[in-house]
């Protein structure tokens, strides 16, 4: 079954043509990333994706909803994990959860359950009364996956979920997220400028490049069709693609930001 589809989705910021066309199915249950370089696209497209921007033309369904004509139905089918931190430092986990599990509407007498079970599946349970200040990174990150998924939403949205993180720290999310699906079945859609994240977690990927889909297949795919008779990463595919180096640093604002994210990570 389609749980996300878009049909020449298209996204204008004045004279920018932001997300150019962008034609795409991600079946239920699948680990799908969008890769690209900084300005490709693809934080606008999950930005449509989410409904917290309306398309400018073209159409996106998530769980047989219209992402602009039937937003508030959309919302209730998903979940969504910011780049920037979205739990609050000066409660403790389980205050954290209860708060998101009202906004969620989760009915009140499988609140308390709701948020224990989310605790004890995102190995949080012993930290559950300590302020989330005093989190680690990686604890910070599974937290708020454990907040969007209060509410068992079909499609969870993860915008670079382990950037700022160390790598034993990421592996665990990595685990985590694996989990979810094995488990619950969800659909995962993230965002990521890790090759090695995307070519561990996803049985398909697509490569933006200036507002246009580049490539779409799993890792193995796109890397047996760049293969130039040696082992090709999916670096290399990346690098094929789309004619940038991964390590180009992002612009100023880019780099402020994971700057800011990896400091309140710790």
């Amino acid at each position: 079954m389609k749980i996300i589809e878009t049909r020449d989705l298209t996204r204008r910021f004045g004279e920018l043509l932001a997300v150019n066309r962008l034609s795409l199915t991600i079946d239920e249950g699948e680990i799908f990333g969008l890769l690209g370089p900084n300005g490709a696209g693809k934080t606008t497209t999950i930005k449509i994706l989410t409904t917290l921007l309306p398309p400018t033309s073209g159409q996106a369904m998530v769980a047989g909803f219209d992402v602009r004509h039937q937003a508030a139905r959309v919302r209730k089918m998903i979940g969504y994990v910011p780049q920037l931190i979205s739990a609050d430092g000066t409660l403790t986990g389980y205050e954290n959860l209860m708060i998101f599990a009202r906004l969620y509407d989760v009915p009140r007498q499988e609140r308390e359950e709701r948020v224990r079970q989310a605790l004890r599946y995102m190995g949080l349970e012993e930290v559950a009364d300590k302020l989330v200040r005093h989190y680690s990174g990686g604890m910070i990150r599974r937290l708020e996956i454990a907040q969007s998924m209060l509410h068992h939403p079909r499609v969870l949205f993860l915008d670079e979920p382990t950037i700022g993180l160390d790598p034993a720290a990421r592996r665990t999310v990595w685990e985590h997220i694996i989990n979810l699906r094995q488990q619950f079945g969800t659909t995962i859609f993230l965002t990521t400028h890790l090759m090695d994240e995307a070519d561990e977690l996803c049985s398909r990927v697509a490569i933006m490049h200036l507002g246009q889909m580049a490539a779409l297949g799993s890792p193995q795919e796109l890397k047996t069709a760049v293969g130039r008779g040696e082992e090709v990463t999916l670096d290399d595919v990346f690098i094929h693609y789309t004619g940038n180096e991964l390590d180009n640093g992002g612009n100023f604002r880019d780099i402020s930001r994971t700057r800011r994210v990896a400091r309140r990570l710790g």
